[in-house]
């Protein structure tokens, strides 16, 4: 039997590190916007005639990277949770950039549920896979791990990730995809970023009272509903604004949030086309979000790649999330 599940990455425009529990329960209102993109993690899981043992693969561009490589941790803890009786030959692939920040684990990680869940006979339901892949990549990445970023890889398309006490709802903005498609840039920096340091520190400072990081979150949490509402009204005017006003207070949280290397792309952009800047993720490397000033894309996406050095993703909104295919050799 063989069974693939692909699952997509994302790119997050507001309200990112508020989404670690237990820190959105100290912000009323708290949520998240972010979409999904077309730069998957695959899975490929064939079972062995011989019914004898389990193979990994996995890919990686350079082969320093084994040292740190968190996703062969991931495979081999997602497959101890499930825990199948076949043997089988288990293959992993990201499109992502290594350390791209735009959640190429988290895409992995529920790309793995659907596929290893399916090999031991759907034992669990769709409902229970976010909580799942948060619950065992935690325990990969040894810092609490926020929940956003498994609704995109989860359902795709556009979404407003809503953290209550009572529970976290996922609501899709039915906004026209082809207009982020057509308004948005993503470059990797080629520097891997530094999210378990970054949100691990941030965590530690907000549990422990700090006035200022909670002022912060609090701001995070305004710029998440504001965005919201400026995707709902397609005001691509409001969403530069918001973008704008968004980036130096989140740089306020750490010193590591942006590189050098960073802040020149950064002004590159906006001296080219760009309107507003999303480092994705929790920063110290990885992408870079760019909103662009209206029929100004390629004068950026040329910029950033000639002149500021950066690799331009090529991606669209993934309007799907976990697919799951099965078939017989």
């Amino acid at each position: 039997m063989i069974i693939e599940s692909s699952a997509p990455t994302r790119a997050d425009l507001a309200g990112g590190t508020i989404d670690i529990w237990p820190l959105y329960l100290f912000h009323a209102g708290a949520s998240t916007v972010n979409f999904a993109l077309s730069l998957l993690a695959r899975v490929r899981i064939e079972t062995r005639d011989d019914d004898r043992g389990v193979r990994f693969e996995t890919t990686i561009d350079r082969i320093d990277e084994l040292a740190s490589d968190t996703r062969l941790e991931l495979v081999s803890k997602m497959v101890h949770f499930f825990r199948p009786e076949t043997g089988f030959h288990l293959i992993t692939h990201s499109e992502a950039p290594a350390g791209a920040g735009i959640s190429g684990s988290s895409a992995l990680a529920i790309a793995l549920i659907g596929a290893l869940n399916r090999l031991i006979g759907d034992r669990y339901d769709e409902g229970s896979f976010i909580g799942i892949a948060a619950n065992v990549e935690t325990t990969v990445i040894k810092v609490p791990a926020g929940i956003q970023d498994y609704y995109p890889a989860l359902y795709g398309s556009a979404s407003c990730i809503h953290l209550r006490a009572d529970g976290v709802e996922r609501e899709h903005l039915a906004i026209e995809e082809e207009e982020i498609d057509r308004r948005f840039v993503i470059c990797y920096t080629g520097q891997p970023r530094l999210s378990g340091i970054n949100n691990w520190e941030m965590f530690k400072r907000h549990i422990n009272g700090d006035a200022e990081v909670f002022e912060i979150f609090e701001r995070i949490r305004d710029a998440a509903e504001q965005m919201r509402d400026a995707l709902l009204a397609s005001d691509w005017d409001a969403v530069g604004e918001i973008m704008r006003a968004a980036y130096p207070n989140r740089k306020r949280l750490a010193p590591n949030i942006t590189t050098p290397h960073m802040d020149a792309i950064v002004e590159k952009a906006l001296a080219n086309g760009a309107e507003g800047a999303k480092v994705c993720g929790a920063g110290g490397g990885g992408c870079i979000a760019f909103l662009c000033a209206d029929g100004r894309k390629q004068d950026l996406e040329r910029a950033l790649a000639t002149e500021a050095g950066a690799e331009i993703l090529n991606w669209k909104v993934s309007r799907e999330g976990l697919i799951l295919s099965q078939a017989r050799p």
